[in-house]
């Protein structure tokens, strides 16, 4: 089995500007807007994650957003403050992304309008691979590029997830169980093996937790040894192209892993997308009334 470096990645964070019940009462009592109330941050997650990236893209191309602020912090961080803020009705404005449990959860939240397509528009999940794959692992090959499925999928699996307290890896196997009919088109055409290794290498985060633990279910249904390894997004495309993993399923295109994809796109196979639909922008809950980042104001 090939050994990874492993830069453990910073976990997947949304976090929320904490807004009191009073700044809330004041936004519906006109006193004061949506930006004084969040303080004029918009919550993100790790630094370095395309969306991080992005968001701070957008601050530079905005007016609306010129004095603004990314706060980073942790999912558990988000998922508390949310809660909170969701129950009192408190004004937020999160850096958010389709699949992941919050829209589960929450589905009245509402993306802002991004007039000047900063975020891009929906985005596609797609599998990438070490060159040589296909040559040497042909099953293994075969599989991962017939492997596709839907937003809802990956998302019932991170809400579940969150509402039981299993892992995603156990609560995807789960899925895998359940959903067989889906799995046998993935495997369609591919030979049994005995045994023969393939490493997976993902991001930390759930969504990618969540594709990366079904493949790796569906594949050991035909005799292969998986192993998923977590790392830093830069890192996933590094270990790819260096031949350092045997394949991918969490890059995000066109917008989110842009700059990573780009700088390694001659040293890997691109399988297309095992995902689509999948979207990144400023989120907020529908009982704000605003509707574009160009309604906020500049601190």
């Amino acid at each position: 089995m090939k050994k990874i470096l492993l830069t453990i990645g910073l976990t997947t964070a949304l976090a929320l500007a904490g807004c009191s019940n009073d700044s809330s009462d004041q936004v519906e009592n006109g006193e004061t807007s949506y930006s004084e109330a969040v303080d004029h941050t918009i919550i993100g997650i790790e630094p370095g994650a395309g969306i991080s990236v992005t968001t701070e893209k957008a601050i530079e191309e905005y007016e609306s957003l010129s004095g603004w602020t990314v706060e980073l912090s942790s999912t558990a961080a988000m998922a508390a403050e949310l809660d909170k803020a969701m129950e009192n009705e408190e004004p937020i404005i999160i850096t958010g992304w389709n699949p992941h449990w919050t829209f589960a959860k929450y589905p009245d939240m509402k993306y802002l309008e991004d007039t000047k397509g900063v975020y891009g528009d929906v985005e596609e999940i797609k599998t990438i691979a070490r060159k040589g794959l296909e040559e040497e692992k042909p099953e293994a090959f075969k599989l991962l590029d017939q492997f596709n499925w839907e937003v809802e999928d990956m998302e019932w699996i991170m809400y579940e997830s969150k509402e039981s307290g299993d892992d995603i890896a156990a609560v995807a196997e789960q899925w895998v169980a359940d959903n067989q009919s889906k799995v046998d088109e993935w495997l369609e055409g591919v030979n049994d093996v005995d045994g023969v290794e393939i490493e997976l290498v993902s991001t930390p985060w759930d969504s990618e937790r969540a594709s990366a633990n079904v493949v790796k279910y569906a594949m050991e249904q035909k005799g292969f040894k998986v192993t998923v390894t977590p790392v830093d997004v830069a890192v996933v495309f590094e270990s790819i192209a260096n031949g350092d993993g045997d394949a991918s399923l969490a890059p995000w295109m066109p917008i989110t892993h842009k700059d990573f994809y780009e700088s390694y796109q001659n040293d890997f196979i691109d399988l297309g997308a095992n995902l689509e639909g999948a979207k990144i922008g400023l989120v907020v809950p529908a009982y704000m009334e605003i509707d574009s980042i160009e309604d906020l104001e500049a601190k």
